[in-house]
């Protein structure tokens, strides 16, 4: 299917608040995974969005609803977990961490992969809805950039990248989000760039998210506390030479390509 300060991943001033970012990742991911491609959800239910991503678009819901969006955000966060520990595990290990029946996780999702695509979708999703509200952002293009990058970072969508591309198979709806994600990037990209280095590439940007990452401790906290502190250097090293300071070395090698990156979302042999 990218001020050098310590400063927490909120929105800055004119951004976009959280409960709107929600709303559009919400709306993204049912239209990403409700693909008449995609295999049909077992339930009847419209596609394997299922609950909360559907009911979460669809406005305020009733007290029957709102237990069916728990029960399905209990099982993503569960999913999430278990296979983000491990790709290969069988999708009765998300059962048994969401303490749910088989039959109940069979009832919003009729396979591993509709599962994975729930998950990744919404992953993309969040990619897309920060990147709008970055471009939304009135402010001045570094800390736009910055509170772009640290939001992302915090989100930790770029987990899944690394876990589960090519795991699954896509629905034609993901790689169009992907697409748009990157129509999006280089939108904000060109909006930021002076205050960028000038070798800086946008496809660098998503290497970059992916090995922030990348990083992980046993302590949930520590590793965010990391990835905080790493999240500065690489902020510190894509930032432009302030005026009168000599120029920086060059980069090494050429930026990732576009095709690159999305060719590894095409299921491999033996996937999930």
């Amino acid at each position: 299917m990218s001020e050098i300060t310590s400063a927490p991943a909120g929105p800055a001033a004119g951004a976009a608040s959280s409960e709107t970012v929600a709303a559009r990742v919400a709306e993204l991911t049912a239209a990403a995974v409700m693909d008449p491609g995609a295999p049909a959800s077992p339930s009847g239910a419209a596609g394997p969005a299922g609950g909360a991503a559907v009911a979460a678009a669809a406005g305020p819901m009733s007290g029957r609803r709102k237990q069916a969006a728990r029960n399905d955000q209990l099982i993503l966060e569960s999913a999430r977990a278990v296979f983000l520990e491990d790709p290969g595990a069988p999708i009765t290990a998300v059962a048994h961490h969401a303490k749910v029946g088989i039959s109940a996780l069979y009832g919003r999702y009729g396979s591993k992969d509709e599962l994975l695509r729930r998950l990744c979708a919404e992953g993309l999703a969040r990619f897309v809805a920060e990147t709008e509200a970055a471009l939304a952002d009135p402010g001045e293009p570094w800390p736009v950039f910055a509170g772009f990058i640290r939001r992302l970072v915090a989100a930790d969508t770029s987990s899944m990248t690394l876990a589960l591309a090519g795991r699954f198979t896509p629905t034609p709806a993901m790689f169009e989000l992907a697409m748009r994600s990157d129509v999006l990037l280089r939108e904000l990209f060109d909006r930021v760039r002076p205050a960028l280095r000038d070798d800086a590439d946008v496809h660098d940007l998503s290497l970059i998210f992916e090995m922030i990452a990348a990083i992980k401790t046993p302590d949930r906290d520590r590793t965010m506390e990391l990835r905080q502190r790493y999240t500065d250097v690489v902020l510190a090293g894509l930032r432009a030479p302030a005026p009168g300071t000599p120029p920086r070395d060059p980069l090494p090698g050429r930026p990732p390509r576009f095709e690159e990156l999305s060719s590894r979302w095409a299921p491999r042999n033996g996937s999930s």
